[in-house]
């Protein structure tokens, strides 16, 4: 039942409400999936630039009028296979509006603030990417079984030895501003999880959506004991000025910036230090041709910090 304003009419009172009911839109990420769209006829765009446009236009008008909006990403691919499974025509509107709100429900989203939308998409597809990893690795996490002695759980026991390892990890690191990556091979694709970092005299800010899908990977390679590895990148700021023959600094507190890169392998599930030598010829390599890259100018290739392990006593599986 819809009640009306005791100091408004009808019409003020649907005003009021529709400040107070949210609206979700998807959009497309790229010009590759708008082009999927397109085999649909009622699909009323000619191109990627106007559909943007005429969509941004619309949130525009929406936030003008104090209605929140959340954005999610509209994926052609799982839209196809959503209308199969519930025998929906595609190419109706209300088939879009409803996978729509249901991919809002079940995917990553942003709300809109006003930003331009070539503002919001990177951020917004790298939500999803995070949460289409953590969902992955949560899949694959949740086969591990239990202990073959003692009956525990070993996801979660895993999921606890990757929080250690990453509490210790960024209590190593130090001050500065890190970017992690950790990777685990999980069949056709490498499970991929980025974490960034900010610390200074003991205070660290982080995204926990972040932390939460970099221990959620790590964890994974933990409890399935596959090879894995992290990287950890961290920018500084190197003063100039010094005089050193005299022992005296006479910089200014300003400098060029440096970066030190190094790396850990996931080893008898824990993180083991590399040396100098392997995080180069890692960070040299080409993944895809496995020939040497050049290395990065202002970039120091430094050994990993050493991690202690905490006792593993789920060895069986």
């Amino acid at each position: 039942m819809t009640t009306t304003s005791r100091h408004t009419g009808p019409a003020g009172g649907r005003r009021t409400l529709r400040r107070e009911v949210p609206s979700t839109a998807a959009v497309l990420a790229d010009e590759q999936d708008f082009a999927a769209m397109r085999r649909y006829r009622t699909f009323p765009f000619d191109d990627y630039g106007g559909y943007l446009r005429q969509l941004e236009t619309l949130l525009r008008t929406l936030a003008a009028q104090g209605v929140p909006t959340t954005l999610t990403l509209f994926d052609p691919a799982a839209y196809e296979e959503y209308c199969a499974n519930l025998a929906l025509d595609p190419d109706r509107p209300e088939s879009r509006t409803r996978y729509t709100t249901e991919a809002a429900c079940a995917g990553a989203t942003l709300p809109y603030g006003g930003e331009p939308l070539t503002e919001l998409l990177p951020p917004l597809v790298e939500a999803a990417d995070r949460r289409a990893t953590w969902e992955h690795a949560g899949t694959l996490l949740s086969r591990a079984g239990h202990c073959e002695e003692c009956g525990a759980d070993l996801a979660h026991a895993a999921f606890t030895r990757a929080t250690q390892a990453l509490r210790q990890l960024l209590e190593a690191l130090g001050d500065g501003t890190h970017h992690l990556v950790c990777s685990v091979p999980a069949g056709e694709r490498s499970l991929l999880a980025v974490l960034h970092t900010t610390a200074e005299g003991g205070r660290r800010r982080l995204s926990e959506s972040e932390s939460l899908v970099f221990r959620t990977v790590l964890a994974t390679g933990i409890a399935l004991r596959t090879p894995g590895g992290i990287v950890s990148r961290t920018s500084t700021s190197v003063s100039t000025g010094a005089d050193t023959s005299s022992g005296t600094d006479t910089s200014s507190g300003t400098g060029d910036a440096r970066d030190t890169v190094r790396g850990w392998s996931l080893r008898d599930s824990w993180p083991r230090a590399l040396t100098a030598a392997e995080v180069f010829t890692a960070y040299c390599t080409d993944p895809g041709t496995g020939g040497p890259v050049p290395p990065e100018p202002g970039v120091d290739h430094a050994p990993g910090l050493p991690l202690t392990p905490p006792p593993d006593d789920h060895r069986h599986r």
